[in-house]
């Protein structure tokens, strides 16, 4: 999606502000919102990569002026919406205001939170899929204006660039951002010159690495050995 979240390469934005000895949350709310997301993930309401898509669709104006977890609590409100959990005027009461109806979901216990905050839980899948790429091979990225949700930045579209190492299968976040099916495919990364991504004025020694899937490139010919 091509929307004001992808700032990269973006001009105009202004420095990023390093706050000093920066605490992990700055307000109670901003835990609460953490620890709401995770536990409504927990109980399989939604999936990280639909949060991310839903808190694409902030208005730009809203984006840039909210807080990091403000953007949390607007993509998790639009999702609770969108898949009936709440309905609108429970959120302006503060109450539930139906007996039956809409998705109800096991609740997130404690156990299974501290382990999903404690254990590291791999993403990647073990499927026997064949990938379409091998290391030194040179690529060209799509230039792809998807409507939906991608992970493949406007900077780097339609960009040249070489496979350095295969990463494994993962889901397709395009699709697991809406619901699925999963399409599950390889994740590459993939070495840019700075100058192929930033023009002639970037330092030539200079290189980006980006983790790419499958389908987000096309070959070009084997990088001579």
């Amino acid at each position: 999606m091509d929307g004001i979240h992808d700032l990269g390469g973006m001009d105009n934005i202004g420095p990023i502000e390093r706050e000093r000895h920066e605490p992990v949350f700055h307000e109670e709310w901003e835990r609460r919102i953490f620890a709401d997301t995770l536990a409504v993930m927990g109980a399989g309401y939604f999936k990280t990569d639909e949060i991310r898509r839903a808190i694409e669709w902030m208005p730009p104006a809203e984006y840039l002026q909210a807080a990091y977890y403000e953007r949390w609590l607007y993509g998790l409100t639009a999702l609770l919406l969108e898949k009936n959990v709440l309905i609108r005027e429970e959120l302006d009461s503060g109450q539930s205001l139906r007996r039956e109806g809409g998705m109800v979901l096991p609740p997130l216990s404690k156990e299974r939170a501290q382990y999903a905050l404690t254990q590291r839980i791999p993403a990647s899948l073990d499927l026997d899929i064949a990938p379409r790429f091998n290391a030194g091979d040179r690529i060209l990225t799509r230039n792809l204006h998807p409507v939906h949700h991608t992970r493949l930045p406007r900077y780097a579209r339609g960009k040249r660039g070489v496979i350095e190492r295969d990463h494994g299968v993962f889901p397709l976040p395009d699709a697991v951002a809406h619901g699925g099916p999963d399409r599950p495919q390889h994740v590459y990364s993939v070495r840019f010159s700075a100058r192929e991504l930033w023009g002639e004025d970037a330092p030539a020694r200079d290189a980006l690495y980006i983790d790419l899937f499958d389908e987000y490139m096309d070959p070009l010919s084997r990088v001579d050995s």
